[in-house]
């Protein structure tokens, strides 16, 4: 209770610095590269049980398309109100057309977007369905992706164009779902900005020398090897992993447990930890990570601290994991959760 009490006072007296970044959103130009993909929701009301097969048969409704996976990283950065470019592969189909459109109505530049015509544009379909005054309810869920790595030609492409645009902007995310975009070639030019952020579901030695990580607590622990159970075990994952990256700070997300936040300076480490937000307000935490990375990076591109990115990363994270689905947040929802927490407290 006083650590909460501590916290809040701090919160309380950072408030003022804290909208002050929130204005300079706008300002960032950011580039992601990242595994671009399609969320479809397709639904539609029970009619009867298939004569042809033990299934239901249902009657369409509505599909809604929105971007999933790396893409969700991208669109949340729009969403802030950033300047966007993203990179990526798509297949040529109607999947790679939808995801296009969504981002160029965003605003986002997709210029970096290829083509791949030998593969498709990662789709994860989910079919539900509802009988008359009733909930729907998720029935399956089809995927569409490849396997295979992309053409080398293709990743020198993807190299070359990220090289060309490192100069123009003021921070490269990595949001790397392991669907092969984020090849070697492709980490190599990243990692010539400065400013990389890292989202990767494993695999974050690949990134060595990036700034700065942003593992849960699942990844945190499939990349150190053991259980991280007990503080003690958190406080050494982090130091682990900052050796492990060489990068200057790690962030570890722990769902209703907040955030942890490791620095290395001057050949020592800092540790804080972020209570979470809103916690019995959850309903979906589908995309969260993404949300978190997007406001993180605008915060340090805005001239945050990394306790005061992280402090705006978790309070968009927590208005997120309040809607159903792959969602997003923006400045104002942000202005206004954060009064909330000022007036009523975490």
């Amino acid at each position: 209770m006083a650590e909460s009490t501590c916290f809040q006072d701090t919160l309380n007296a950072a408030a003022e610095r804290l909208f002050a970044l929130l204005d300079r959103f706008h300002q960032a130009e950011i580039l992601v590269i990242g595994d671009l993909t399609l969320d479809e929701f397709l639904t539609g009301q029970v009619e009867r049980i298939s004569r042809e097969a033990p299934v239901l048969i249902l009657r369409h409704e509505h599909t809604r398309q929105i971007p999933g996976g790396g893409a969700n990283a991208v669109y949340n950065l729009a969403k802030l109100g950033a300047k966007v470019k993203v990179v990526g592969l798509v297949g040529k189909d109607p999947q790679g057309e939808a995801l296009r459109a969504i981002f160029e109505a965003a605003g986002i530049d997709t210029t970096g977007m290829l083509t791949a015509t030998d593969r498709p544009t990662v789709t994860k379909t989910r079919i539900g369905g509802h009988a008359r005054q009733s909930v729907t309810q998720q029935i399956v869920r089809v995927d569409r992706k490849s396997d295979q790595m992309p053409d080398l030609d293709l990743q020198m492409q993807l190299a070359e164009y990220i090289r060309s645009q490192i100069e123009d902007v003021d921070a490269v995310v990595c949001s790397d779902y392991g669907d092969g975009v984020l090849t070697a070639p492709v980490i190599e030019a990243a990692l010539s900005h400065k400013h990389t952020i890292v989202d990767a579901q494993k695999g974050l030695e690949r990134y060595r020398h990036a700034k700065l990580f942003t593992p849960n607590l699942p990844e945190a622990e499939q990349a150190v090897g053991y259980s991280i159970s007990e503080p003690q075990s958190l406080v050494r994952a982090g130091q682990d992993l900052l050796s492990k990256t060489a990068a200057e700070q790690i962030l570890i997300t722990r769902g209703d447990e907040g955030m942890s936040l490791f620095e290395s300076r001057d050949g020592e480490s800092e540790c804080w930890h972020i209570p979470a937000f809103n916690r019995t307000d959850v309903f979906d935490v589908t995309g969260a990570g993404d949300t978190v990375v997007a406001a993180l990076t605008l915060s340090k591109c805005a001239g945050a601290s990394f306790w005061e990115a992280s402090v705006l990363g978790n309070l968009a994270a927590s208005i997120v994991v309040r809607k159903f689905g792959t969602a997003t947040t923006t400045v104002e929802e942000m202005k206004e959760a954060f009064q909330t927490l000022l007036d009523e407290g975490i």
